[in-house]
């Protein structure tokens, strides 16, 4: 309460009435699988568009490479061409693919991935310098410059008299001094105006092409020390890391072996050890001083790994802490997808552990796959029981598109493009509108053709088929979860829900620690219902009124004493769904037609 001390008039501002609420986004889909490129380990990567993904994922997989695991990039494509705007990708990989790299002088420069891709990558390394000037005085170590911006302590810094270079460490900088790590012994001192003798920095520019894009990172330096360190300033790219190592030292040459003075005398002394040998390539010092040449460089020894033999470990991932999460396991660190797939991976352990990731979470919902080459309606269905869920629906058959890879039609799982029939659904309609009976966009035909018998047996055990219809095109005609519940056989009753349940979660944070009493109360409740009646107005709540839509309640009959006193609110809403009209009844009878009079 705010101190009146004294007299006058105050203005106090405070809230009593209903949080305005956004609803949450339910058209963002997670994807996980083999790429071509791209990160393997920490949170999944945002994308936009598929010009996006191909940017950071590299492009299509090729069948005879990949087999059967070389449906994500074509997922993705899908999923953008039918509605989608927002995709999280998770890249997946064998165990044992591994990185390429290439060494010259210290420098190791790796691929910033797993993956033989970064046998097409070329990475230019240059001498640079981030400052030069002249040199006015010279006093032992100390240097008296004209302009001693840029120079920072533990720089290297090359001095040049006009005939012969020196290097030295920037020890310290101040105004137009800086200090050496040893006395100057080179005439660098030149007051005159275009002298041939400066001071300069000694850096490197590192520049890696790879198809369009391009990397450049300018003024490096090799010293840990320093604030442009290599390593540090290229953490960040999409296609390196970069190392300094140590020059291996050379191997001393054996000794002839003197018969006579096989052991060595007392008291005499050791031998020198060896002097390290130069390292391949040229050093830090003759890189940066701008005595050695450019080198353009590719990094070897890459591997893709068992890609045609892939596990389920990959898609899965490990969970190994923040930062650190592969696979499948990367989305606990991304609470923004609603929409999950792993396109193509059709065995039970992958599909089981997508589903339960979903129902853990609570705010995603699946969609799977059935093996292409299940067509049968027994073998489908057979294949639908081993699942019971209901934040999942399965899609059949697979959709035949364009392979813009192959450069020919090719068969594609559905979850991709159904995934962004998910999403344009939602932001034309809205998430109550079921995702059905809408166009796939893209697609030329299917793996099998279904007639309305075999659907009659698919459909009510929740297998969603895509059938063709002469004069409207390729169609979704199934908009069932794989629940055996009733009340969620629909699977957008259980969107609207996810979606409803998101955004009250996303929006009522204020109300944490917020005193428990029934002003509170009061504002939590006008707060959910305003929200639930632009929902009801939107048309995704049944009911001619708000009273038979929805309820929200927020007091003393929801609440005990002992409720308060452990600091528990409790608020319960019901909501009553819109279900989607699939099965469309006309009763047509005779009328008697009567004289008119």
């Amino acid at each position: 309460m705010a101190e009146y001390l004294s007299p006058g008039v105050y203005v106090e501002e405070y809230d009593s009435g209903a949080v305005p609420m956004q609803g949450v986004s339910t058209s963002t889909a997670g994807f996980v699988g083999l790429a071509e490129r791209g990160p393997v380990i920490g949170q999944p990567q945002l994308v936009t568009s598929f010009a996006d993904y191909k940017r950071m994922y590299g492009g299509y997989l090729s069948e005879a490479g990949y087999g059967a695991a070389r449906f994500l990039p074509y997922a993705v494509e899908q999923f953008f061409a039918n509605g989608g705007s927002r995709a999280y990708i998770m890249r997946a990989v064998p165990d044992d693919a591994k990185a390429g790299s290439v060494t010259a002088g210290v420098l190791k420069i790796s691929a910033a991935s797993p993956g033989s891709w970064a046998e097409n990558m070329r990475v230019t390394v240059a001498p640079s310098y981030k400052a030069k000037t002249q040199v006015f005085a010279v006093n032992g170590a100390d240097l008296t410059l004209k302009n001693a911006d840029g120079f920072n302590p533990g720089d290297v810094v090359e001095l040049f008299d006009g005939v012969k270079s020196a290097y030295a460490t920037v020890k310290s900088v101040l105004d137009k001094v800086v200090t050496l790590d040893a006395p100057c012994t080179l005439n660098v001192a030149d007051t005159k105006v275009g002298t041939a003798k400066y001071i300069r920095t000694c850096e490197i520019t590192i520049t890696a092409r790879l198809d369009e894009t391009v990397e450049v990172f300018e003024n490096l330096s090799l010293k840990p020390d320093a604030l442009n360190y290599a390593p540090i300033k290229t953490a960040k790219s999409d296609l390196i890391r970069v190392e300094i190592v140590a020059a291996a030292p050379a191997k001393a040459a054996a000794p002839a072996k003197d018969d006579k003075k096989d052991d060595k005398k007392e008291g005499e002394a050791a031998p020198a050890p060896a002097a390290p040998a130069k390292a391949a390539g040229i050093t830090p010092y003759e890189l940066c001083g701008g005595t050695g040449a450019e080198m353009v460089l590719t990094p070897a020894g890459g591997s893709n790994g068992s890609v045609l033999k892939v596990t389920a470990d990959a898609y899965l991932g490990k969970d190994d802490g923040p930062g650190r999460r592969t696979g499948l396991q990367a989305f606990l660190e991304n609470s923004n997808v609603s929409i999950m797939a792993i396109p193509g991976v059709t065995t039970p352990e992958v599909q089981s552990a997508l589903i339960g990731f979903c129902e853990g979470r609570k705010s995603c919902f699946a969609i799977l796959d059935v093996p292409m080459d299940l067509k049968k309606t027994n073998d489908v269905a057979n294949f639908r029981d081993m699942y019971d869920s209901t934040y999942a629906a399965m899609y059949h058959p697979w959709l035949q598109m364009y392979d813009a890879g192959a450069k020919r039609p090719a068969y594609f799982p559905p979850s991709g493009a159904m995934a962004g029939i998910y999403a344009r659904s939602d932001n034309e309609r809205g998430v109550h509108k079921a995702p059905a009976n809408e166009v796939v966009r893209g697609c030329t035909g299917l793996s099998c053709n279904y007639n309305n018998g075999e659907q009659d047996i698919l459909n009510p055990i929740g297998v969603n088929l895509i059938r063709a219809f002469p004069g409207r095109g390729i169609r979704v005609w199934g908009a069932r979860t794989i629940s055996s519940n009733g009340l969620w056989k629909y699977l957008n009753v259980r969107r609207l829900f996810i979606y409803v349940e998101e955004s009250i979660k996303a929006n009522t944070n204020w109300v944490v620690f917020e005193p428990n009493s029934e002003t509170l109360w009061g504002r939590v409740t006008r707060t959910i219902e305003a929200f639930l009646a632009t929902c009801w107005r939107d048309g995704a709540l049944a009911g001619s009124s708000p009273d038979q839509a929805y309820f929200v309640e927020c007091g003393p009959t929801t609440m005990t004493q002992d409720d308060i006193d452990n600091g528990r609110l409790i608020c319960q809403i019901g909501i009553a769904p819109v279900k989607p009209a699939e099965f469309v009844i006309f009763r047509i009878t005779q009328k008697t037609a009567t004289s008119g009079e």
